[in-house]
């Protein structure tokens, strides 16, 4: 597949219904929420992480899916609730300064069934290999607000950088979708995708936050994606579009 490889019609990842069960970790915020409701949609059996004083952002769900409260960096709160799942959904997010990114990574690395699939969010700032051309708006809103989140023991952008090396290293069955600036509202089908930002495809820079969890969680069924960092973008956007005209 090349760096230009998009899903056919501009759709994405696809696969069959859901017939198992999936953890989602990190279940509470906007994002894990729409991963529980596509995956439940689909028919998988929920088991949802989050901290203990999130729960209440669940109680939509709280008669459809089993709930283990924790941290998610905890591994005893990880290797309970991965145990017996087919897939693994989690938003990496670097919180504070103490590795809360790279501690979850690896704590479902370590937990998740031998033969689940593992799918991991996070954002465009992620390089895989290195090929990655960012603009350079993008460039330095990295070197100025990621050094002063740290400062401020709020975000370390760093930690999720490690998070998703100790991902690109495994040789588990793993996928990590990078998600450009996210919007709400309604559904616009799945995300398009390129290996590398600076693909003109991608330069629109926004998707719908309910579709990078509906990519997230149609990624699980689609073993093209295994050992992939798909950079997404929404499927209605003007540089989506223009792909699809070309094509």
């Amino acid at each position: 597949m090349s760096d230009h490889d998009i899903a056919r019609d501009g759709a994405g990842p696809s696969g069959t219904a859901g017939t198992g069960r999936v953890c989602v970790i990190g279940a509470s915020g906007k994002l894990g929420r729409y991963m529980v409701r596509h995956a439940l949609d689909r028919g998988y059996r929920v088991t949802a992480v989050c901290r203990d004083k999130s729960v209440g952002k669940l109680e939509e769900f709280a008669d459809r899916i089993t709930l283990v409260p924790g941290d998610t960096d905890d591994p005893e709160v990880i290797g309970r609730a991965v145990a017996g799942c087919d897939g693994v959904l989690t938003v990496l997010v670097p919180w504070g300064v103490h590795g809360y990114a790279s501690g979850t990574a690896q704590a479902v690395l370590d937990h998740a069934p031998v033969d689940s699939r593992l799918v991991f969010s996070c954002g465009w700032h992620i390089s895989r290999d290195g090929r990655d051309v960012y603009p350079l708006r993008f460039r330095v809103a990295a070197a100025v607000v990621g050094p002063l989140a740290r400062l401020l023991r709020v975000v370390d952008v760093k930690d999720q950088v490690e998070a998703c090396r100790r991902i690109f290293a495994s040789d588990r069955r793993w996928t990590v979708v990078r998600g450009s600036d996210l919007e709400e509202g309604e559904s616009q089908g799945l995300p398009v995708w390129s290996r590398h930002v600076g693909d003109p495809v991608l330069s629109s820079n926004l998707t719908r936050r309910v579709d990078f969890a509906l990519f997230m969680v149609e990624a699980m069924t689609d073993d093209s994606l295994v050992h992939e960092a798909p950079a997404i973008v929404g499927c209605r956007t003007p540089s989506a579009l223009a792909r699809t005209a070309g094509a």
